[in-house]
């Protein structure tokens, strides 16, 4: 079994995992990481980001490596009452069910949650929508530029820039990933105490909507309104890595101290007795000319000497690191932050490790799997004799990947 579990603080968890893409994939490798047993239940097809990017095989792509580690991948053709079937007894091992599937097509296939729970009482079922059930929005599709477009974070660009635009990341599906992993495991605690399991709903739009505003509903807050939505100090343009002599620098003084600091640093003390930067209220008032000042003396000095003043006067900096120089980032690679994983077909695997420690222990990670890996695998453990998961696999409602087992 190439599965972590029995490792780790989710040690004895089963999940079941029917989602595709990044957000419940992302939200399931987490889970997967910290010890639960993750069954990644997949179409004949496969997760689309099976075929997303630069691949050494078919079907193991970047972009499904990146979300599918520390899992066992099962097919099932859902489509065939046999493979439903099967999967209503691996629903009796499981203590959670995830997917991102829309409530509608669930329904057709006749795994509605109150289905699959009056088949297990323990069962969590988490289920990740585009949008709420009972509004307008619902049973929609979604993807990660439609919740930023809708939720106002494209907006915040606009606020900055002058024009709307997304954040270069899937940040929709990666924060709505974190709220689904909070879901289940909130779940799992519940049900200890309760002593059945629950549905929950995570609603993408409204995660988000949650997400971008925590700092930027600002004066909405209030009623009548004391101002508009958006903190000012995240929308200034000059909120930004800083030029300096021979590259850029990260810098971000923010208390009084930092302030009187910083410009007795760069030869301009005075700039604290203006009545515009005196206080933490004003400073954020007049953000836009404190940050252009702040940059005009950065652009000064080499990167070096800001690092290396930053440090002696306790004000936060830190390099400006590109895509590529993560792997070489010092705190990185000495605490041993990039995980190396070999595989005989592939060769060396790096992945970013999960970020936590338990008791100092790093997280056990697993190569993700190939499609049906563990198909025969995972069914003899849920009881079938090895006659039906023959029958299964001859009319085609499973199906067993035939590539060599991989190794850690």
């Amino acid at each position: 079994m190439t599965s972590p579990a029995g490792h780790g603080p989710l040690a004895g968890i089963r999940i079941l995992d029917m989602t595709t893409v990044m957000l419940g994939p992302y939200a399931t490798q987490m889970l997967g990481d910290y010890g639960a047993d993750v069954v990644k239940i997949e179409s004949p097809g496969g997760d689309s980001t099976r075929a997303t990017g630069p691949a050494l095989e078919v079907g193991m792509a970047a972009a499904f490596i990146g979300a599918n580690r520390s899992k066992r991948s099962i097919v099932l053709d859902l489509k065939q009452a046999a493979a439903r079937e099967a999967l209503m007894v691996l629903i009796d091992t499981a203590d959670v069910l995830i997917y991102s599937m829309r409530p509608q097509k669930m329904a057709a296939l006749g795994l509605a949650p109150a289905v699959l729970r009056a088949r297990n009482r323990k069962l969590v079922v988490v289920a990740i929508h585009g949008f709420a059930q009972g509004g307008p929005y619902a049973g929609r599709p979604a993807y990660d530029d439609i919740i930023q477009g809708l939720s106002g974070l494209a907006s915040l660009n606009e606020l900055q820039g002058g024009e709307p635009s997304y954040v270069p990341t899937v940040i929709a599906d990666k924060a709505c990933a974190l709220y689904a992993t909070q879901a289940v495991l909130i779940a799992l605690v519940a049900r200890g105490a309760q002593g059945e399991g629950s549905y929950v709903e995570v609603p993408m739009l409204e995660a988000m909507v949650n997400f971008t505003l925590v700092e930027h509903f600002y004066g909405q807050h209030f009623r009548p309104p004391l101002g508009e939505a958006g903190y000012s100090r995240l929308l200034t343009v000059w909120r930004r890595p800083y030029p300096t002599t021979d590259g850029y620098v990260c810098i971000v003084p923010y208390s009084d101290q930092h302030w009187h600091r910083f410009f007795a640093e760069a030869g301009q003390p005075e700039y604290m007795q203006d009545d515009r930067f005196r206080t933490m209220a004003a400073r954020t008032r007049h953000i836009d000319t404190l940050y252009a000042e702040l940059a005009r003396c950065v652009a000064l000095q080499t990167t070096s000497h800001w690092l290396a003043a930053c440090a002696r006067l306790d004000i936060p900096a830190a390099p400006y690191n590109r895509l590529a120089d993560l792997e070489r980032d010092p705190q990185l690679a000495q605490t041993g932050y990039f995980t190396s994983m070999q595989d005989p077909a592939m060769g060396t695997i790096v992945t970013p490790a999960a970020p936590l420690k338990f008791d100092g222990a790093t997280a056990r990670h697993t190569l993700p799997p190939r499609l049906g890996q563990h198909t025969t695998e995972v069914l003899q453990q849920a009881g079938f004799a090895a006659s039906d998961i023959q029958r299964l696999l001859e009319c085609g409602a499973a199906k067993q990947s035939t590539h060599r087992e991989t190794t850690e």
